[in-house]
């Protein structure tokens, strides 16, 4: 990313437009493979790399006591503990009451959980988006995972980058949890890929979509650019879809200082 500087707590808030980035964090090895044939359709991953031990799957509760699923992503962050996930995913946005019993399993596959699972100790929503009852323009957060074995989530699984302000319009690729049958039943960790697009068919949108659509458990999984060998760099999440295009919020500064916040808890 050009003209990009890493991002410390400490730094002042940037101007609008500054791209700000945090590099990945190697986790344990994990065989990399040739990528699979374009994903335009959700594909099951099977390229290995850091992405299968940072992806993974949400459980958490709502006030009523429902059980639902997500899907996060590890970010690096000052104390190795930040996932990025969806808005949606955290808190309703009709009340401003957070969701609890909110737990990640980095690695998930068919019932595994290599990795352990790790509650949240803290959920960071934008709260515009709770203000605007879930435009999802806001539809990112932050979870903070506690330690698990005395180890921190990053440490133990790795972390992808992340990116804010970053440029549109490239070759991304998402990694979700989708619920349908063709996904795997919320059983494995999909794949799809596409150049992205800005959203034409809501008035006032700034998200940014692909041309292939995840299902419901995917929410909050993670869309990467400069993706390579299983590594690369969050610049959003999956959020909502339309027709067969899927689309992520972009991570400006107000998710910077989530973001930062975060990182600090």
């Amino acid at each position: 990313l050009p003209a990009a500087r890493t991002a410390k707590l400490a730094d002042p808030a940037p101007t609008t437009g500054e791209q700000v980035t945090v590099p990945p964090l190697p986790g344990p090895t994990a065989p990399v493979s040739a990528l699979s044939p374009r994903a335009t359709s959700p594909t099951a991953w099977t390229g290995g790399g850091l992405i299968s031990t940072t992806a993974g799957k949400v459980f958490f509760q709502n006030a009523s006591g429902g059980t639902f699923a997500c899907s996060a992503t590890v970010a690096n962050s000052d104390n190795k503990s930040v996932v990025l996930t969806a808005g949606h995913c955290t808190v309703d946005a009709a009340t401003g009451t957070g969701y609890r019993n909110w737990v990640f399993i980095p690695g998930y596959n068919n019932g595994n959980r290599p990795y352990g699972t790790f509650a949240a100790r803290r959920l960071f929503w934008d709260a515009q988006y709770v203000s605007t009852r879930g435009n999802a323009n806001w539809d990112y957060a932050f979870a903070v995972m506690n330690t698990l074995n005395g180890r921190s989530l990053a440490d133990t699984v790795g972390a992808q980058g992340i990116a804010f302000n970053s440029q549109t319009g490239r070759h991304v690729h998402s990694f979700g949890y989708g619920g349908s049958a063709a996904e795997g039943n919320g059983e494995r960790l999909n794949h799809c890929e596409g150049n992205e697009f800005a959203d034409a068919g809501r008035p006032g949108s700034t998200m940014w979509g692909i041309d292939c659509v995840q299902t419901g458990g995917s929410s909050g999984g993670g869309f990467l650019a400069d993706f390579s060998g299983g590594a690369g760099y969050l610049i959003g999440n999956i959020s909502v879809s339309a027709g067969t295009n899927e689309y992520h919020p972009t991570l400006g500064n107000e998710a910077l200082g989530l973001y930062q916040q975060a990182g600090a808890a």
